[in-house]
């Protein structure tokens, strides 16, 4: 039995670290909370399921929900952001349009939905179960996985492994000394949040399938979940995100299988309280927040 929710909890973690990675790029990169984020994570599972319910297959909605979803996400920052920036505002400003970019997001979402729970048609993903010693995985939860490793593999590579991550990196040090080595910070931001949605969208995607319920609203929890692990792992810090998704994933599957539903939530954030009084700046963060590789 605690094997089997280990595993349920591992594949848990996969899903919010894809959401909480691209929240953690936004305010690694600018310092600041997106608090549209939820709403693009919604937006990727409607266009997944409206692509599903409209005849297509299933991989051309994942696709679809990541393009769209960072495409939308790259909208929020020109219409929230950008213009915020050059007035130096874009912290307390940013935030507060942000909110009202994701209100209008969810509104719009929830006349299009009709305020109804969505569902996608029976067997959009094929109902396999495999059997390995004692441990029951389903196909939708080696694919839950599979897409969250891969997808975190390719971030790490673009992050660390090529010029566009120096880019980054030169921005979130020094957006004027990387201005004059030649770099376009608003390039380099749409990049970002391009990066950010569509995680995020992927991740909505993910969710709808495996609880089979999308709705308007569905984003807003992820929205509470996602800032309690970029704290927990460390504000602007990638591998403090991935690390706290593990542990906030896992903590939940265990707290929600073994402990009454009602104190699922009061326990996790007591618990990151705790953290906290310990390490105030998060699993693997520092004092100078906005790291995106972590520790310097």
């Amino acid at each position: 039995m605690l094997a089997q929710q280990l595993l349920n909890g591992l594949v848990v973690s996969g899903v919010y670290a894809l959401f909480s990675l691209g929240f953690t790029l936004v305010f690694g990169i600018q310092r600041i909370l997106n608090l549209a984020h939820g709403a693009v994570f919604m937006t990727g599972a409607m266009v997944a399921y409206y692509t599903v319910d409209g005849g297509g297959p299933l991989w051309l909605g994942f696709i679809l929900a990541i393009v769209v979803s960072g495409l939308l996400s790259v909208l929020v920052e020109i219409i929230c952001f950008r213009r915020l920036r050059k007035t130096g505002d874009e912290e307390f400003g940013g935030v507060v349009s942000s909110i009202g970019a994701g209100l209008v997001i969810t509104t719009i979402a929830q006349q299009v939905s009709n305020t109804q729970i969505l569902r996608f048609p029976f067997e959009t993903f094929p109902v396999v179960i495999f059997r390995f010693w004692d441990l029951r995985v389903s196909m939708l939860q080696l694919f839950m996985a599979g897409a969250a490793i891969v997808m975190v593999l390719i971030l790490g590579y673009l992050f660390y492994k090529t010029a566009f991550g120096r880019r980054v990196r030169a921005v979130t040090d020094n957006e004027h000394a990387a201005m004059l080595m030649g770099i376009n910070p608003n390039r380099i931001y749409s990049q970002t949040y391009f990066l950010a949605g569509a995680l995020a969208g992927a991740a909505g995607v993910l969710v709808g399938l495996a609880f089979n319920s999308i709705s308007f609203v569905m984003g807003d929890p992820y929205l509470m979940f996602g800032f309690a692990i970029i704290i927990l792992g460390g504000l602007g810090s990638i591998p403090g995100a991935l690390l706290a998704s593990v542990v906030f994933g896992m903590v939940q599957t265990l707290t929600i299988a073994y402990l009454p539903s009602g104190l699922t939530d009061t326990i996790i954030f007591a618990a990151l309280f705790l953290i906290l009084l310990i390490r105030p700046h998060g699993l693997l963060g520092q004092e100078d927040a906005g790291n995106l590789g972590g520790r310097r």
